[in-house]
């Protein structure tokens, strides 16, 4: 189905038959695995715009190599990366670019790049190996919320555990890091707005090496 290799694949969480392919050609297919002849649509960065202009334009996800690609939890969206340093969020029902602006995501990887998204969280984020760090971005709104600095060497792969709302990375640095987000100090009600602490950073997530207390 693609016209080069293929980088990177995944499953929607909301059709067991439903598998998504990115490729070196630019493009990303979805299939219906059921079928011999299964592709059910190749999603259109420009949202059929374009098509009519460049036939060799249209019907690309990005203007590069797709390396890496994930479905939200509810299988709602779908994020793709390429090598045109672009992400993109789709909509995994109409196939339809949904032109969320995360600017200048760098990907450099010549291989599949093995990103995260939380499952949980409000906001939800996706965790993309960047370097030696990890950006972190809201999904929906694409800002880019931190960097999670702590390896030593490239990051190549990422992995988030629902169950305890970690974040773990492995690198060429030879090591496996787990990441927890930072905890909230309690705010009593009745005296909330005196409480607040002074910063107003988004307590995303920061890395740690030791034990934490369980947050009552």
């Amino acid at each position: 189905g693609h016209r080069q290799e293929v980088l990177a694949v995944s499953w929607s969480p909301r059709h067991e038959y439903v598998l998504a392919t990115g490729s070196a050609d630019g493009r990303v297919k979805l299939w219906d695995v059921r079928r011999a002849s299964g592709c059910l649509s190749t999603l259109d960065q420009h949202n059929g715009e374009k098509s009519k202009a460049s036939s060799e334009a249209a019907n690309t996800a990005h203007n590069g190599r797709v390396n890496g690609l994930c479905y939200t939890n509810d299988g709602l969206h779908l994020l793709t990366i390429g090598t045109d340093d672009r992400m993109r969020l789709w909509n995994s029902s109409t196939g339809e670019n949904t032109l969320v602006n995360y600017g200048k995501v760098c990907n450099a990887s010549r291989k599949g790049l093995k990103f995260a998204i939380s499952y949980g969280c409000n906001p939800d984020f996706a965790f993309v190996p960047y370097g030696s760090t990890i950006a972190v971005y809201t999904i929906f709104t694409g800002e880019l919320i931190t960097m999670l600095r702590g390896h030593y060497s490239t990051v190549n792969c990422c992995v988030f555990q629902p169950h305890f709302q970690e974040l773990y990375s492995g690198s060429k640095d030879c090591n496996i890091l787990a990441w927890i987000p930072a905890p909230r100090d309690q705010v009593p009600d009745d005296n909330s707005e005196q409480s607040l602490p002074q910063q107003h950073l988004n307590p995303a997530y920061e890395d740690t090496w030791s034990s934490s207390d369980d947050e009552g």
